[in-house]
This record gives structure tokens, C-alpha cells and sequence, in this order.
């Protein structure tokens, strides 16, 4: 008799909603590099009114997901209550070996319904967190009560950076530390490369930029957890202090548009021409090509996957102090990272990266030296397909 095939591996992959961001890039690159071992199904939210959809990023490695309407952002018991129901569905019919939940609602919904149909293995990632900086004190603590059953039901918990590990862990005590593993993004980043070196220049004369301009740019959606103001803030003082010619690019869009065309418009009535507001934008790569420099502002985030794209593009970062953005930027290497909120000490920063052009073109180089390898989507499947298969050994899974 002919020998029988082996059985694949089958993960069910559940992501929050497909919108621009670190959980889309992972959750496609897992789906598409683990090898032949697996079958992966990968299911979703769609975006919220003020996301850019990011479909087109699954699709563009032949996946086509399954879409979940109604898990959506905002805790709702009716919409709730579908999609747990349509996730158990899922799970009945596919009969995975491996649920993989990523973000919160996602991870809440998702583990809740992998649990229920007595899935035998249940791994949450952690992309950010709300538990700072989002609700007041009585909110965080209920999310937290949430989180904590919720690793509970879970065999893995993985943090995308040691940072947000010790956050996880030591400082919020949502999981135990044995149980949480770090495992970095990854990322598909030749292109950002390739378009810095073959691009750069068509970019800049389609954005309208001299060769002396410095472009500075800022990547996110436009809500108050990205502190945007001290983005505006910091660039007046630069502004005010430098005579290099300027230009500001704000990327991204949200509920927060108005107060952030108001914050430009004050800039530009001061120095004319200055700052561009260019929505949402599908083609980073391309867009990155043209810049000199990239900012995030923001109070809290996981891993920003803007920082890694801007380091694979060659251009240096500075990024306030949050979540693991130690672990991306080599602080004075590839960029600066400085406490959060602090207007004096970052305008300080991208005063000096201004004006020193060579200081610029060091990070430049080193940028992309440090993120090729460490932030590589093989380097993501690699450290994925260990854990998966010492977790199902772990719980007698013979696949």
C-alpha cells in the first residue's frame, strides 16, 4: 500500500479588521511564507469609516481572506455576539489544529470561541495595547481583567518586541512570563529599498520638491494617540529656527482630520507652502523614495511598522519613546528616540538632522543594515513554525 501523505497543519488566522498596519503584514506574510506544512485560513474585520482598507495587501500574495462584518472595533453586544458565532462556524468546519488571534478584538472574540470548540492549541499576539494612554483608570482595569482571563485560555501569548513583553508581563501582569514569547514583525522591505535607490528621484519632482528641500514626513491615522500636535509643535520651532527650505508631508487620515488641517493651515499661513496633507496612501514604498526624514509622535503603539519601513527606505527616524520602539530604532544609530511629549527635546533632534546633512546620510546607510534581516518575513515564519510545532508536541497533537 502506498504510503499516507502527512497531514497538513491547519491555522486558523484571525486578524482585528483589515486596515494599513503591523497586524495586516503580519497575519499575510504568516498566512503565505510558513511552508507546505500548513494550511492557513485567514479571516477579519473589514476597516472602520476613517481606515484606509488594506486588502490589497493579502491579495497581492494570493490570498484571498475570509471577511467578517461584524467584528468591528467598538465593543457592541449584537455585532459581538455575530461574529462569535460565525468564528465558531469557522472553527467547526475548518477543524484547525491551531487558532492564532492578533489584536485585541480579534484576540477576545477569536480565543473565546477557540476555547469554546476545544481547539488544541491558542496563540494570541499582542500588536499594542490599550492598557495606557487610551481610556481612563476604571475602563483599563476591566480590559486588563479581560486580557488576563483571556491569556488564560491561551497556551502562547507572543509580544512583538521585549519591551512590550516586560510590558505584558512586569508592569501590567496580563500573563505570565513563561508563557510569552517574543517574536518580531516581519516584513517584505526590498522594495523600500529598491525604490529608495531607483525612485527617489522621479518621487521628488511628482511631490515638487528641490534638491535642497528636506522632507519630513509623519505616517499614521489622525486620532489623538498619535499626538500629532506635538508633531506640528516641534516643526514650528524648527521652523522658526533653521533656513533650510522645509517640507512637511502628513500621511494618514481618521477622526481627528479637522483639528489637523487647522493645526496645517496655521503652519502654511506662517510659512507659506509648507506642509502637505496627503490622506491615506496605498504605495508607501514609492512615497518613502522621496523623503528625508520620518517622525511618530505618538503617547502609546506596539511595534510601528512606519519606523521599520522608513529604516528599509534608508531614511533616518526620530520617534517619541513608546511601546517597542527601542527594539527598532538604534537610538543616535539609525535614528533618535526621545521621551514622550517632549516638544523641546524633539525639535532639538530634527533641528540637528536639518542641519547636518552627513548625519543624515550615516543613518541613512545604517537604517537599512540593521532592519534586512531582523525584521524579515522568513525570519518571522521561521520563529512562528518553532513555536507552533513545540506547542503542539507540548499538547499532544501528532500532525
Amino acid at each position: 500500500m502506498p504510503e499516507r501523505s502527512k497531514e497538513k497543519i491547519r491555522v486558523l488566522r484571525i486578524i482585528n479588521r483589515f486596515n494599513i498596519g503591523g497586524p495586516t503584514f503580519n497575519a499575510t506574510f504568516l498566512t503565505r511564507f510558513l511552508g507546505e506544512e500548513y494550511e492557513t485560513m485567514l479571516v477579519g474585520g473589514l476597516p472602520e469609516e476613517d481606515e484606509s482598507d488594506s486588502l490589497h495587501i493579502p491579495k497581492s500574495y494570493g490570498i484571498e481572506p475570509i471577511l467578517i462584518k461584524e467584528m468591528v472595533r467598538n465593543p457592541s453586544i449584537s455585532s459581538d455576539r455575530l461574529a462569535y458565532k460565525r468564528l465558531k462556524e469557522i472553527i467547526r468546519e475548518f477543524q484547525p489544529h491551531i487558532v492564532h488571534t492578533h489584536a485585541s478584538k480579534a484576540g477576545a472574540l477569536g480565543r473565546k470561541a477557540a476555547d469554546a470548540c476545544k481547539v488544541p492549541v491558542i496563540v494570541h499576539t499582542f500588536h499594542g495595547h490599550v492598557f495606557h494612554s487610551y481610556f481612563g483608570k476604571m475602563k483599563t482595569r476591566v480590559f486588563k481583567e479581560i486580557e488576563r482571563n483571556l491569556a488564560k485560555k491561551s497556551h502562547a501569548i507572543i509580544a512583538i518586541s521585549e519591551r512590550q513583553r516586560e510590558e505584558l508581563c512586569d508592569v501590567h501582569k496580563v500573563c505570565k512570563r513563561e508563557k510569552t514569547h517574543v517574536i518580531p514583525l516581519g516584513f517584505d522591505l526590498q522594495p523600500f529599498h529598491d525604490k529608495r535607490v531607483n525612485g527617489r528621484d522621479a518621487k521628488r519632482k511628482e511631490l515638487n520638491l528641490s534638491e535642497d528641500d528636506i522632507a519630513i514626513a509623519i505616517v499614521g491615522r489622525f486620532a489623538p494617540i498619535k499626538n500629532h500636535d506635538l508633531f506640528f509643535d516641534a516643526m514650528e520651532k524648527v521652523l522658526s529656527k533653521t533656513n533650510k527650505s522645509l517640507r512637511l508631508f502628513v500621511v494618514g487620515d481618521g477622526a481627528e482630520r479637522e483639528h489637523i488641517e487647522s493645526r496645517a493651515a496655521n503652519v502654511n499661513e506662517k510659512y507659506p507652502n509648507t506642509v502637505v496633507l496627503t490622506s491615506w496612501i496605498t504605495d508607501i514604498a514609492s512615497f518613502n523614495a522621496g523623503m528625508d526624514l520620518i517622525c511618530l509622535t505618538s503617547h502609546n503603539e506596539g511595534t510601528p511598522v512606519s519606523l521599520i519601513e522608513a529604516q528599509a527606505a534608508c531614511i533616518p527616524v526620530i520617534s517619541t519613546d513608546v511601546g517597542g520602539v527601542r527594539d527598532i530604532v538604534k537610538d543616535g544609530d539609525t535614528g533618535y528616540v526621545v521621551p514622550v511629549n517632549d516638544v523641546d527635546f524633539f525639535a532639538e533632534k530634527v533641528h540637528e538632522l536639518v542641519e547636518n546633512e552627513k548625519k543624515r546620510q550615516k543613518m541613512s546607510q545604517n537604517g537599512w543594515t540593521f532592519v534586512k534581516d531582523t525584521f524579515h518575513y522568513n525570519t518571522l515564519a521561521a520563529n512562528m513554525d518553532v513555536l507552533y510545532k513545540e506547542l503542539l508536541v507540548k499538547n499532544g497533537v501528532d500532525v
